[in-house]
């Protein structure tokens, strides 16, 4: 089994669906994945939002015409179906102000980045 690590600090539609889908494909394919939201990503994780992450470019808006699996699906696809974390960084928590209780529920506790870099010890690490 590998290991993939993932840090997402964007919030755009292309780069937040990329993410997602390495994520899920890279845990129901066996490999351990550790996933670490942080700046613009981390908001759209807040339960309760509807908010669309915004397209970066023309792909952004054909996807969203499409029946694209959205991104959270495929990050809880990834913790359900895999050896998949998807933690929110105890940094961008406490700067934006939101609250453990806020946010979706299957995500993992929230770790900074000395804790995550140690978890993905010998990982393959993309950030998005």
């Amino acid at each position: 089994m590998d290991k993939i690590g993932i840090i997402v600090v964007s919030g755009s539609a292309e780069r937040l669906q990329m993410a997602a889908m390495v994520a899920s494909v890279g845990a129901v394919s066996g490999n351990e994945v550790r996933v670490l939201l942080s700046m613009n990503a981390l908001p759209l994780f807040v339960a309760g939002s509807v908010a669309a992450a915004p397209s970066e470019g023309p792909f952004g808006a054909i996807m969203a015409g499409k029946k694209v699996p959205p991104f959270r699906a495929l990050f809880e696809q990834a913790v359900d179906l895999g050896d998949a974390k998807v933690h929110p960084c105890s940094m961008a928590v406490d700067v934006m102000g939101i609250e453990r209780s806020a946010l979706l529920p299957w995500l993992a506790e929230p770790l900074g980045i000395t804790a995550f870099l140690h978890e993905c010890s010998g990982a393959q690490l993309l950030t998005f």
